[in-house]
């Protein structure tokens, strides 16, 4: 059984089936906006789970991993250490968790292919797997053709739990069966508009350091990754405002670390999505004038 989660919303302990092993998936933090994150859904579902939580491996900073530093099932990494997750999962890390029914993963192509690759016995589903993980999930380097195919599909139908395990279980056959491309590229071939969207909404990015652009969209049908991407062409961070969320992201080898400048626990260096109401205290952190952050943090009316 596969099950799908995010550091804010993992499934319910109850309806996983016997024992569960848990990758790609950071502890919680306060990027959300709600305080106590860590002790209210991380550990709250460790607990729930006791003695059936076969393994947990990630490579999410998070000050809260040296709590499990003791733990044999928890194999725990920075960013910096590993740039994806499946190359943290060998044959020796699965056989030393023993039979397990369950993989929680997380839900993009860095947490589908750990998935993959541990009910496959720690065994990459195909050859450059763990290199095309890390190349999209860092964003530095070029994946493969066959992994910016499974890119295109998840950044195109995000949401999608379907096309989500119709990837890992053609990554756990190791690609043998030709026909299951075809939802995958069907899904992928919708990206084409949303990056359209993306560099059309990049024309709205305005600096407000040296080192930091934001835009403020309305609407949905856009490629954020794209978005931030073009972002950062114009300056080392940028900032995207989508309704209730922000999502600053700056370069894997810029040596910036949103998680100590905004005084979280955890989370990925370059990449955080944070509250809007944390908006005003986050660009004041980045050196963003007060007065001028607490009037962005303020929402705009006008359609993008």
């Amino acid at each position: 059984m596969v099950s799908f989660g995010t550091p804010r919303k993992l499934p319910k302990p109850q309806q996983l089936v016997g024992r569960v092993v848990v990758l790609d998936i950071a502890f919680a933090s306060e990027c959300g906006g709600r305080k106590n994150s860590f002790e209210r859904t991380t550990l709250r579902f460790i607990e729930a789970l006791g003695d059936r939580l076969a393994a947990w491996v990630d490579h999410h900073d998070s000050t809260h991993h040296r709590q499990f530093s003791d733990d044999p099932r928890f194999t725990l990494a920075t960013k910096a250490q590993h740039g994806a997750c499946p190359e943290m999962i060998h044959p020796e890390l699965v056989a030393a968790a023993g039979e397990v029914d369950t993989v929680v993963c997380h839900t993009d192509f860095d947490g589908l292919a750990s998935a993959a690759k541990w009910i496959r016995g720690g065994i990459e589903p195909y050859t450059g797997c763990d290199d095309d993980a890390r190349a999209i999930d860092t964003r530095a380097g070029v994946p493969s053709e066959i992994g910016a195919r499974f890119d295109r599909a998840l950044r195109a139908q995000p949401r999608n739990p379907a096309l989500r395990l119709a990837i890992v279980e053609h990554l756990v056959t190791g690609l043998d069966d030709d026909a299951a491309w075809a939802p995958i590229d069907e899904a992928g071939a919708e990206l084409a508009l949303r990056e359209d969207c993306a560099r059309e909404l990049a024309e709205g990015y305005r600096k407000l350091t040296d080192e930091l652009v934001i835009v403020e969209v309305h609407r949905r049908d856009y490629d954020r990754t794209s978005l931030l991407l073009l972002g950062q062409a114009q300056a080392k961070m940028a900032a995207v405002i989508d309704q209730g969320t922000v999502t600053f992201a700056a370069p894997y080898d810029s040596g910036v670390n949103f998680m100590d400048r905004f005084g979280f626990s955890g989370g990925m260096p370059t990449l955080v999505s944070i509250h809007r109401s944390k908006l005003a205290a986050a660009l004041i952190a980045l050196g963003v004038d007060e007065d001028a952050a607490r009037r962005i943090q303020q929402p705009q009316t006008t359609t993008s």
